[in-house]
Protein backbone atom coordinates (compact mmCIF):
# COMPACT_ATOMS: atom_id res chain seq x y z
CA UNK A 1 0.00 0.00 0.00
CA UNK A 2 1.12 3.48 -1.13
CA UNK A 3 0.30 7.20 -1.74
CA UNK A 4 -3.43 8.10 -1.27
CA UNK A 5 -4.17 3.88 -0.50
CA UNK A 6 -3.60 2.73 -3.84
CA UNK A 7 -1.85 -0.69 -4.30
CA UNK A 8 0.31 -1.09 -6.83
CA UNK A 9 -1.61 -3.51 -8.96
CA UNK A 10 -4.53 -0.60 -8.86
CA UNK A 11 -1.83 1.84 -10.05
CA UNK A 12 -0.68 -1.00 -13.23
CA UNK A 13 -4.33 -0.74 -14.54
CA UNK A 14 -4.67 2.94 -14.62
CA UNK A 15 -3.02 5.27 -17.36
CA UNK A 16 -0.96 8.37 -16.01
CA UNK A 17 -3.37 10.93 -16.50
CA UNK A 18 -6.33 8.44 -14.57
CA UNK A 19 -2.54 7.94 -11.92
CA UNK A 20 -2.99 11.92 -11.20
CA UNK A 21 -6.49 12.27 -11.22
CA UNK A 22 -7.04 9.49 -8.33
CA UNK A 23 -4.18 11.46 -6.39
CA UNK A 24 -5.59 14.48 -7.19
CA UNK A 25 -9.11 13.86 -5.45
CA UNK A 26 -7.48 11.93 -2.77
CA UNK A 27 -5.13 14.51 -1.65
CA UNK A 28 -7.76 17.08 -2.31
CA UNK A 29 -10.06 15.53 0.35
CA UNK A 30 -7.17 14.91 2.71
CA UNK A 31 -5.99 18.64 2.46
CA UNK A 32 -9.59 19.58 3.16
CA UNK A 33 -10.44 17.38 6.11
CA UNK A 34 -7.10 18.82 7.60
CA UNK A 35 -8.04 21.95 6.30
CA UNK A 36 -4.04 22.80 6.73
CA UNK A 37 -3.41 24.22 2.76
CA UNK A 38 -2.37 27.63 2.10
CA UNK A 39 -4.26 29.23 -0.90
CA UNK A 40 -7.38 28.92 -2.91
CA UNK A 41 -5.79 26.59 -5.53
CA UNK A 42 -4.07 24.12 -3.03
CA UNK A 43 -7.06 21.56 -2.87
CA UNK A 44 -7.34 21.42 -6.56
CA UNK A 45 -3.90 20.13 -7.75
CA UNK A 46 -3.02 18.47 -4.64
CA UNK A 47 0.14 18.21 -3.57
CA UNK A 48 2.00 19.94 -6.89
CA UNK A 49 2.44 22.79 -8.37
CA UNK A 50 4.30 22.87 -11.41
CA UNK A 51 4.76 25.97 -14.58
CA UNK A 52 3.24 28.76 -12.70
CA UNK A 53 5.52 31.87 -12.75
CA UNK A 54 6.33 33.36 -9.57
CA UNK A 55 4.13 30.87 -7.44
CA UNK A 56 3.63 30.31 -4.14
CA UNK A 57 4.19 27.15 -2.37
CA UNK A 58 1.49 24.90 -1.68
CA UNK A 59 2.19 23.76 2.34
CA UNK A 60 3.56 27.36 4.32
CA UNK A 61 7.07 26.72 5.43
CA UNK A 62 8.63 28.50 8.89
CA UNK A 63 11.66 30.26 8.90
CA UNK A 64 12.42 30.77 5.61
CA UNK A 65 16.17 32.63 4.78
CA UNK A 66 16.27 35.88 3.50
CA UNK A 67 17.32 36.28 -0.07
CA UNK A 68 20.68 37.06 0.94
CA UNK A 69 21.39 33.52 2.51
CA UNK A 70 20.01 31.55 -0.53
CA UNK A 71 22.76 30.63 -3.24
CA UNK A 72 21.57 29.71 -6.56
CA UNK A 73 22.55 26.59 -8.07
CA UNK A 74 22.37 23.76 -10.74
CA UNK A 75 22.62 26.08 -13.30
CA UNK A 76 21.53 24.93 -16.84
CA UNK A 77 21.36 25.73 -20.36
CA UNK A 78 18.68 24.78 -23.21
CA UNK A 79 18.18 25.82 -26.84
CA UNK A 80 15.30 28.42 -27.46
CA UNK A 81 13.30 28.01 -30.72
CA UNK A 82 16.26 29.50 -32.91
CA UNK A 83 19.42 28.20 -31.42
CA UNK A 84 21.65 30.82 -33.06
CA UNK A 85 19.41 33.84 -31.34
CA UNK A 86 17.88 32.32 -28.44
CA UNK A 87 19.11 29.91 -25.19
CA UNK A 88 16.75 29.15 -21.85
CA UNK A 89 18.92 29.51 -18.57
CA UNK A 90 17.44 27.63 -15.48
CA UNK A 91 18.71 27.24 -12.00
CA UNK A 92 17.31 26.08 -8.13
CA UNK A 93 17.50 27.78 -5.08
CA UNK A 94 16.72 26.05 -1.90
CA UNK A 95 13.92 28.36 -1.16
CA UNK A 96 12.03 31.41 -2.38
CA UNK A 97 13.29 34.53 -3.44
CA UNK A 98 11.91 37.16 -4.76
CA UNK A 99 12.59 39.18 -8.17
CA UNK A 100 15.07 36.25 -9.88
CA UNK A 101 17.44 37.74 -13.07
CA UNK A 102 20.20 36.79 -14.87
CA UNK A 103 22.64 39.08 -15.83
CA UNK A 104 23.97 38.74 -19.12
CA UNK A 105 27.08 40.41 -21.66
CA UNK A 106 29.78 40.28 -24.12
CA UNK A 107 32.25 40.12 -21.46
CA UNK A 108 32.86 38.74 -17.93
CA UNK A 109 33.42 42.30 -16.68
CA UNK A 110 30.64 43.75 -17.88
CA UNK A 111 26.97 42.01 -17.10
CA UNK A 112 24.82 45.28 -17.42
CA UNK A 113 21.97 43.36 -19.29
CA UNK A 114 19.23 42.33 -16.41
CA UNK A 115 16.36 39.58 -17.19
CA UNK A 116 13.63 38.93 -14.91
CA UNK A 117 13.27 35.47 -14.55
CA UNK A 118 10.44 33.21 -13.55
CA UNK A 119 9.57 30.81 -10.50
CA UNK A 120 8.23 27.32 -11.23
CA UNK A 121 7.46 25.57 -7.58
CA UNK A 122 7.15 21.62 -7.38
CA UNK A 123 5.59 21.34 -3.72
CA UNK A 124 5.58 17.44 -2.59
CA UNK A 125 4.09 15.91 0.36
CA UNK A 126 6.87 14.43 2.24
CA UNK A 127 4.36 11.18 3.24
CA UNK A 128 4.19 10.89 -0.55
CA UNK A 129 7.58 9.98 -1.14
CA UNK A 130 10.20 6.95 -0.42
CA UNK A 131 13.52 8.64 0.54
CA UNK A 132 16.23 7.04 -2.01
CA UNK A 133 19.43 8.30 -0.79
CA UNK A 134 18.83 9.40 2.49
CA UNK A 135 16.96 8.93 5.50
CA UNK A 136 13.32 10.24 5.67
CA UNK A 137 12.08 13.99 6.44
CA UNK A 138 11.29 14.28 9.85
CA UNK A 139 10.47 18.43 9.58
CA UNK A 140 8.79 20.28 7.11
CA UNK A 141 6.22 17.88 6.03
CA UNK A 142 7.10 18.86 2.34
CA UNK A 143 9.83 19.22 0.03
CA UNK A 144 9.68 22.13 -1.89
CA UNK A 145 11.42 23.04 -4.92
CA UNK A 146 12.08 26.34 -6.50
CA UNK A 147 12.97 26.46 -10.54
CA UNK A 148 14.34 29.20 -12.01
CA UNK A 149 14.13 30.36 -15.52
CA UNK A 150 14.53 33.04 -17.69
CA UNK A 151 14.65 33.34 -22.00
CA UNK A 152 17.43 35.18 -23.49
CA UNK A 153 15.98 36.06 -26.86
CA UNK A 154 17.29 38.33 -30.03
CA UNK A 155 20.95 37.05 -29.58
CA UNK A 156 23.85 37.13 -32.40
CA UNK A 157 24.78 33.94 -34.43
CA UNK A 158 27.72 32.57 -33.42
CA UNK A 159 28.86 34.66 -30.32
CA UNK A 160 30.22 34.00 -27.02
CA UNK A 161 28.05 35.81 -23.80
CA UNK A 162 28.69 35.94 -20.46
CA UNK A 163 25.80 35.42 -17.39
CA UNK A 164 25.88 35.35 -13.88
CA UNK A 165 22.44 34.62 -12.16
CA UNK A 166 21.10 36.42 -8.73
CA UNK A 167 17.49 37.79 -6.91
CA UNK A 168 16.50 40.21 -3.96
CA UNK A 169 19.14 40.03 -1.85
CA UNK A 170 21.50 38.21 -3.91
CA UNK A 171 23.17 40.32 -6.33
CA UNK A 172 25.79 38.48 -8.12
CA UNK A 173 28.51 41.45 -8.17
CA UNK A 174 28.48 41.44 -4.08
CA UNK A 175 27.81 37.69 -3.41
CA UNK A 176 31.02 35.42 -4.89
CA UNK A 177 29.63 35.97 -8.62
CA UNK A 178 29.81 32.51 -10.87
CA UNK A 179 30.33 33.89 -14.08
CA UNK A 180 29.58 31.19 -16.94
CA UNK A 181 28.98 31.86 -20.37
CA UNK A 182 27.56 29.69 -23.63
CA UNK A 183 28.30 30.42 -27.37
CA UNK A 184 24.70 30.49 -29.62
CA UNK A 185 24.75 28.56 -33.12
CA UNK A 186 26.32 30.07 -35.54
CA UNK A 187 24.15 31.27 -39.23
CA UNK A 188 26.68 30.04 -41.59
CA UNK A 189 28.02 26.49 -42.44
CA UNK A 190 30.89 25.27 -40.24
CA UNK A 191 32.29 21.85 -38.20
CA UNK A 192 31.26 21.40 -34.75
CA UNK A 193 31.07 18.77 -32.44
CA UNK A 194 28.00 17.62 -30.56
CA UNK A 195 27.85 14.45 -27.76
CA UNK A 196 25.09 12.04 -26.57
CA UNK A 197 24.05 9.40 -23.62
CA UNK A 198 21.10 8.06 -21.79
CA UNK A 199 20.13 6.79 -18.45
CA UNK A 200 22.84 8.58 -15.83
CA UNK A 201 21.42 9.15 -12.69
CA UNK A 202 23.99 9.89 -9.53
CA UNK A 203 27.15 8.07 -9.71
CA UNK A 204 30.38 8.81 -9.38
CA UNK A 205 30.53 6.78 -12.99
CA UNK A 206 27.79 9.67 -13.65
CA UNK A 207 30.40 12.51 -12.97
CA UNK A 208 33.13 10.73 -14.96
CA UNK A 209 30.84 10.60 -17.84
CA UNK A 210 29.82 14.27 -17.75
CA UNK A 211 33.65 15.57 -16.91
CA UNK A 212 33.86 13.34 -20.84
CA UNK A 213 31.77 15.95 -22.11
CA UNK A 214 33.60 18.65 -21.26
CA UNK A 215 36.92 16.93 -23.13
CA UNK A 216 34.92 16.82 -26.31
CA UNK A 217 33.85 20.91 -26.25
CA UNK A 218 30.49 20.32 -27.96
CA UNK A 219 28.23 22.73 -28.97
CA UNK A 220 25.26 21.12 -27.54
CA UNK A 221 24.91 17.59 -25.69
CA UNK A 222 21.78 15.26 -26.37
CA UNK A 223 20.43 13.39 -22.77
CA UNK A 224 18.14 10.22 -24.38
CA UNK A 225 16.32 9.86 -21.01
CA UNK A 226 16.17 8.37 -17.55
CA UNK A 227 18.02 11.37 -16.59
CA UNK A 228 18.28 11.59 -12.02
CA UNK A 229 16.02 8.37 -11.14
CA UNK A 230 14.43 10.56 -8.79
CA UNK A 231 11.32 8.63 -9.70
CA UNK A 232 13.13 4.87 -8.39
CA UNK A 233 11.45 2.05 -10.36
CA UNK A 234 10.36 3.35 -13.59
CA UNK A 235 7.01 2.09 -14.26
CA UNK A 236 5.56 5.25 -14.72
CA UNK A 237 3.40 3.83 -11.32
CA UNK A 238 2.66 6.43 -8.99
CA UNK A 239 3.09 3.91 -6.42
CA UNK A 240 6.60 3.88 -7.61
CA UNK A 241 9.14 4.46 -5.17
CA UNK A 242 10.22 8.50 -5.59
CA UNK A 243 12.50 11.00 -3.76
CA UNK A 244 12.33 14.47 -5.58
CA UNK A 245 15.34 15.69 -4.06
CA UNK A 246 17.30 12.89 -6.35
CA UNK A 247 17.12 16.31 -8.90
CA UNK A 248 19.12 18.47 -6.21
CA UNK A 249 21.76 16.23 -6.66
CA UNK A 250 21.93 15.61 -10.79
CA UNK A 251 21.46 19.55 -11.06
CA UNK A 252 24.31 19.92 -9.04
CA UNK A 253 26.20 17.05 -10.42
CA UNK A 254 25.90 17.97 -14.11
CA UNK A 255 26.30 21.58 -13.61
CA UNK A 256 29.86 22.05 -14.13
CA UNK A 257 29.01 21.22 -17.70
CA UNK A 258 25.46 21.77 -18.57
CA UNK A 259 25.59 25.79 -17.20
CA UNK A 260 27.52 26.29 -20.52
CA UNK A 261 26.65 23.55 -22.81
CA UNK A 262 23.00 23.50 -24.18
CA UNK A 263 21.48 20.19 -22.63
CA UNK A 264 18.66 18.99 -24.74
CA UNK A 265 16.63 16.14 -22.85
CA UNK A 266 14.46 13.55 -23.82
CA UNK A 267 11.88 11.95 -21.75
CA UNK A 268 12.77 8.22 -20.25
CA UNK A 269 10.10 6.11 -18.31
CA UNK A 270 11.62 7.56 -15.09
CA UNK A 271 10.62 10.92 -16.40
CA UNK A 272 6.96 9.92 -15.43
CA UNK A 273 5.88 11.52 -12.31
CA UNK A 274 2.15 11.27 -12.04
CA UNK A 275 2.25 13.56 -8.82
CA UNK A 276 2.36 16.99 -10.48
CA UNK A 277 0.22 16.93 -14.34
CA UNK A 278 -1.93 13.94 -16.19
CA UNK A 279 0.90 13.32 -18.68
CA UNK A 280 3.55 12.95 -15.38
CA UNK A 281 5.71 15.83 -16.90
CA UNK A 282 5.11 18.47 -14.08
CA UNK A 283 8.10 18.05 -13.13
CA UNK A 284 10.39 17.70 -15.93
CA UNK A 285 8.67 20.72 -17.33
CA UNK A 286 9.55 22.62 -14.24
CA UNK A 287 13.07 21.89 -14.22
CA UNK A 288 14.16 21.94 -17.64
CA UNK A 289 13.11 24.03 -20.64
CA UNK A 290 12.08 21.93 -23.57
CA UNK A 291 12.59 23.51 -26.76
CA UNK A 292 8.91 25.25 -27.63
CA UNK A 293 7.78 24.26 -24.15
CA UNK A 294 4.42 22.58 -24.57
CA UNK A 295 5.52 19.43 -25.17
CA UNK A 296 8.21 16.54 -24.51
CA UNK A 297 8.85 15.80 -28.66
CA UNK A 298 10.58 18.76 -30.46
CA UNK A 299 12.82 19.96 -32.98
CA UNK A 300 15.81 22.10 -33.67
CA UNK A 301 18.85 22.43 -36.35
CA UNK A 302 22.40 23.34 -35.40
CA UNK A 303 24.57 23.96 -38.93
CA UNK A 304 23.71 21.34 -41.05
CA UNK A 305 22.27 18.78 -38.80
CA UNK A 306 18.47 18.74 -38.14
CA UNK A 307 18.13 17.21 -34.76
CA UNK A 308 14.26 15.30 -33.50
CA UNK A 309 13.99 14.54 -29.79
CA UNK A 310 10.56 12.24 -29.56
CA UNK A 311 8.59 10.52 -26.43
CA UNK A 312 8.91 7.03 -26.93
CA UNK A 313 6.98 6.52 -23.68
CA UNK A 314 3.79 7.34 -26.26
CA UNK A 315 4.41 4.64 -28.59
CA UNK A 316 6.07 1.60 -25.45
CA UNK A 317 4.18 -1.35 -25.15
CA UNK A 318 6.50 -2.08 -22.74
CA UNK A 319 5.80 0.36 -20.30
CA UNK A 320 2.42 1.35 -20.57
CA UNK A 321 1.60 4.27 -18.18
CA UNK A 322 1.67 6.89 -20.85
CA UNK A 323 1.33 4.63 -24.25
CA UNK A 324 -1.48 6.09 -26.87
CA UNK A 325 -1.34 9.55 -24.30
CA UNK A 326 -0.87 12.03 -27.51
CA UNK A 327 -3.62 10.41 -29.40
CA UNK A 328 -1.46 9.65 -32.62
CA UNK A 329 -0.46 13.48 -32.44
CA UNK A 330 2.85 12.91 -31.98
CA UNK A 331 3.27 10.48 -34.59
CA UNK A 332 1.60 12.95 -36.69
CA UNK A 333 3.75 15.66 -35.94
CA UNK A 334 7.46 13.34 -36.27
CA UNK A 335 5.74 12.82 -39.92
CA UNK A 336 5.66 16.92 -40.95
CA UNK A 337 8.95 17.49 -39.32
CA UNK A 338 10.84 14.76 -41.16
CA UNK A 339 9.22 16.25 -44.17
CA UNK A 340 10.41 19.53 -43.89
CA UNK A 341 13.68 18.86 -42.74
CA UNK A 342 14.59 16.50 -45.52
CA UNK A 343 13.42 19.04 -47.70
CA UNK A 344 15.41 22.05 -46.82
CA UNK A 345 18.35 22.73 -48.69
CA UNK A 346 20.65 24.03 -45.54
CA UNK A 347 20.39 20.58 -43.87
CA UNK A 348 22.52 17.49 -44.71
CA UNK A 349 21.67 14.91 -41.82
CA UNK A 350 18.85 14.04 -39.76
CA UNK A 351 19.18 12.60 -35.99
CA UNK A 352 16.79 11.48 -34.11
CA UNK A 353 16.99 10.35 -29.96
CA UNK A 354 14.37 8.73 -27.99
CA UNK A 355 14.44 6.68 -24.78
CA UNK A 356 13.30 3.09 -25.56
CA UNK A 357 15.08 1.39 -27.86
CA UNK A 358 14.35 0.34 -31.73
CA UNK A 359 17.06 -2.24 -32.09
CA UNK A 360 18.76 -3.63 -29.30
CA UNK A 361 19.79 -7.46 -28.21
CA UNK A 362 20.32 -6.14 -24.79
CA UNK A 363 18.96 -8.83 -22.36
CA UNK A 364 16.88 -6.10 -20.04
CA UNK A 365 15.18 -4.56 -22.45
CA UNK A 366 15.87 -5.40 -25.95
CA UNK A 367 13.54 -3.77 -28.27
CA UNK A 368 10.64 -1.67 -28.70
CA UNK A 369 7.83 -3.31 -30.91
CA UNK A 370 5.84 0.30 -30.60
CA UNK A 371 8.84 2.15 -32.11
CA UNK A 372 9.05 -0.36 -34.59
CA UNK A 373 5.54 0.21 -35.47
CA UNK A 374 4.88 3.73 -35.61
CA UNK A 375 8.52 5.20 -35.95
CA UNK A 376 10.44 3.19 -37.78
CA UNK A 377 9.01 2.94 -41.13
CA UNK A 378 9.09 7.10 -41.12
CA UNK A 379 12.78 7.07 -40.32
CA UNK A 380 12.84 4.48 -43.82
CA UNK A 381 10.66 6.73 -45.74
CA UNK A 382 12.94 10.45 -44.53
CA UNK A 383 16.32 8.84 -44.47
CA UNK A 384 17.08 9.61 -41.28
CA UNK A 385 20.84 9.01 -41.23
CA UNK A 386 21.26 8.65 -36.84
CA UNK A 387 19.12 7.51 -34.04
CA UNK A 388 20.02 7.66 -30.27
CA UNK A 389 18.72 5.54 -27.56
CA UNK A 390 18.65 4.87 -24.15
CA UNK A 391 16.80 2.57 -21.90
CA UNK A 392 19.31 -0.58 -22.42
CA UNK A 393 22.45 0.77 -19.71
CA UNK A 394 25.06 -0.94 -22.95
CA UNK A 395 26.80 0.48 -25.65
CA UNK A 396 25.26 -0.89 -28.85
CA UNK A 397 25.38 -0.21 -32.91
CA UNK A 398 24.05 -1.24 -35.71
CA UNK A 399 24.67 -2.36 -39.05
CA UNK A 400 22.45 0.20 -41.19
CA UNK A 401 19.11 -0.91 -41.35
CA UNK A 402 15.44 -0.33 -44.21
CA UNK A 403 12.92 -2.40 -43.20
CA UNK A 404 14.47 -3.90 -40.31
CA UNK A 405 16.93 -5.80 -42.28
CA UNK A 406 20.66 -5.30 -42.84
CA UNK A 407 21.51 -3.60 -45.79
CA UNK A 408 25.58 -3.14 -45.70
CA UNK A 409 28.25 -4.53 -43.21
CA UNK A 410 29.48 -1.49 -41.29
CA UNK A 411 32.20 -2.83 -39.26
CA UNK A 412 34.42 -0.67 -37.22
CA UNK A 413 35.94 1.99 -39.46
CA UNK A 414 33.25 1.85 -41.78
CA UNK A 415 31.94 4.35 -44.06
CA UNK A 416 27.87 4.18 -44.26
CA UNK A 417 26.15 5.90 -46.82
CA UNK A 418 22.00 6.57 -45.53
CA UNK A 419 21.03 7.36 -49.29
CA UNK A 420 21.29 3.88 -50.08
CA UNK A 421 21.86 2.39 -46.60
CA UNK A 422 19.50 3.30 -44.80
CA UNK A 423 19.56 4.68 -41.19
CA UNK A 424 22.58 3.40 -37.91
CA UNK A 425 20.52 2.99 -34.58
CA UNK A 426 22.72 3.05 -31.49
CA UNK A 427 22.18 2.55 -27.67
CA UNK A 428 23.67 4.92 -25.83
CA UNK A 429 22.75 4.01 -22.52
CA UNK A 430 25.69 3.34 -19.74
CA UNK A 431 25.65 7.29 -18.81
CA UNK A 432 26.48 5.88 -14.52
CA UNK A 433 23.51 4.24 -13.87
CA UNK A 434 23.79 0.39 -13.38
CA UNK A 435 25.29 -1.71 -16.23
CA UNK A 436 23.35 -4.69 -18.04
CA UNK A 437 24.48 -6.82 -20.14
CA UNK A 438 24.11 -8.82 -23.82
CA UNK A 439 23.12 -12.45 -24.44
CA UNK A 440 26.44 -12.65 -26.63
CA UNK A 441 29.59 -11.77 -26.28
CA UNK A 442 31.09 -8.11 -26.29
CA UNK A 443 32.07 -7.06 -29.75
CA UNK A 444 34.27 -3.24 -29.68
CA UNK A 445 37.38 -1.99 -31.04
CA UNK A 446 40.28 -4.41 -30.37
CA UNK A 447 38.08 -6.72 -29.16
CA UNK A 448 35.83 -8.07 -32.18
CA UNK A 449 33.81 -10.70 -31.85
CA UNK A 450 32.79 -13.16 -34.95
CA UNK A 451 29.22 -14.01 -33.43
CA UNK A 452 26.89 -12.97 -36.43
CA UNK A 453 23.32 -14.57 -35.24
CA UNK A 454 21.85 -13.49 -31.76
CA UNK A 455 18.93 -14.34 -29.73
CA UNK A 456 16.73 -11.57 -28.80
CA UNK A 457 13.42 -10.33 -28.17
CA UNK A 458 10.43 -7.99 -29.17
CA UNK A 459 8.66 -5.90 -26.51
CA UNK A 460 4.94 -6.43 -28.38
CA UNK A 461 1.17 -5.32 -26.97
CA UNK A 462 -0.06 -6.73 -24.35
CA UNK A 463 3.41 -7.42 -21.97
CA UNK A 464 4.07 -10.19 -25.14
CA UNK A 465 8.32 -10.50 -25.49
CA UNK A 466 8.39 -12.13 -28.95
CA UNK A 467 11.43 -13.94 -29.50
CA UNK A 468 13.68 -13.15 -32.52
CA UNK A 469 17.26 -14.28 -33.93
CA UNK A 470 18.86 -11.05 -35.48
CA UNK A 471 21.84 -10.49 -37.41
CA UNK A 472 22.27 -6.67 -36.90
CA UNK A 473 24.03 -6.20 -33.80
CA UNK A 474 27.68 -5.15 -34.82
CA UNK A 475 28.99 -3.41 -31.78
CA UNK A 476 28.44 -4.63 -28.32
CA UNK A 477 30.33 -2.49 -25.12
CA UNK A 478 29.21 -3.70 -21.39
CA UNK A 479 30.77 -0.21 -20.04
CA UNK A 480 30.23 3.08 -19.26
CA UNK A 481 30.73 5.62 -22.55
CA UNK A 482 29.86 8.88 -24.39
CA UNK A 483 28.36 9.28 -27.81
CA UNK A 484 30.66 11.71 -30.06
CA UNK A 485 29.75 13.14 -33.29
CA UNK A 486 31.93 15.49 -35.14
CA UNK A 487 29.94 17.46 -38.36
CA UNK A 488 31.97 18.55 -41.22
CA UNK A 489 29.80 19.81 -43.87
CA UNK A 490 30.76 20.41 -47.79
CA UNK A 491 29.87 22.89 -50.42
CA UNK A 492 26.97 21.54 -52.59
CA UNK A 493 27.76 18.30 -54.50
CA UNK A 494 30.90 17.85 -51.58
CA UNK A 495 30.66 15.45 -49.63
CA UNK A 496 29.37 15.63 -46.12
CA UNK A 497 30.17 13.84 -43.17
CA UNK A 498 29.35 12.89 -39.22
CA UNK A 499 31.86 10.73 -37.94
CA UNK A 500 30.77 8.99 -34.90
CA UNK A 501 32.89 7.91 -32.15
CA UNK A 502 31.78 5.75 -29.12
CA UNK A 503 34.37 6.31 -25.84
CA UNK A 504 34.14 4.23 -22.81
CA UNK A 505 34.19 5.67 -19.54
CA UNK A 506 38.05 6.28 -19.07
CA UNK A 507 38.01 8.15 -22.94
CA UNK A 508 39.35 5.36 -24.96
CA UNK A 509 37.49 4.76 -28.47
CA UNK A 510 35.51 1.47 -28.16
CA UNK A 511 33.39 2.38 -31.75
CA UNK A 512 34.04 4.65 -34.74
CA UNK A 513 32.39 5.14 -38.47
CA UNK A 514 31.34 7.51 -40.67
CA UNK A 515 27.77 8.84 -41.98
CA UNK A 516 28.25 10.36 -45.27
CA UNK A 517 26.00 12.26 -47.79
CA UNK A 518 25.78 14.61 -50.73
CA UNK A 519 25.66 18.39 -49.85
CA UNK A 520 22.90 19.73 -51.50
Amino acid sequence: MTSQGMTPEQASRLSMAEQHEWFRRATSRRSMLRGGLVGAGAAVVGPALAGAASAAPLLATVDRPTGSAVAPFGRHIAFGADPTRDIAVAWQVPAAVRNPFVRIGRSPADLSQRIQAETRVLSTLASDTSPIDSVPLVSPTTIEQYYLHAELNGLRPGQTYYYTVGHDGWDPRANLAVVNSFTTAPDKPGPFTFTAFGDQGISYDAVATTNLIKGQNPAFHLHAGDISYAEDNGHGLITDSYDPRVWDSFLNQAEPVAAAVPWQVAAGNHEMEAWYSPDGYGGLKARFDLVGGKTTYYSFSYGNVGVITLDANDVSYEITANNGYTGGKQTAWLKQELAALRARLDIDFIVVQFHHCAYSTCTSHSSEGGVRQYWTPLFDQYGVDLVINGHNHIYERTDPLKGGSVTAAAPIGATVRPATDGTTYIVAGAAGNSLYSFGAKDSYEGAVDSVSAIASFVNEPGGVKTTETVNWSRVRYTGYCLLTIDSTPARRGGTSTLRVRAIDGFGAEIDHLVIARTAK
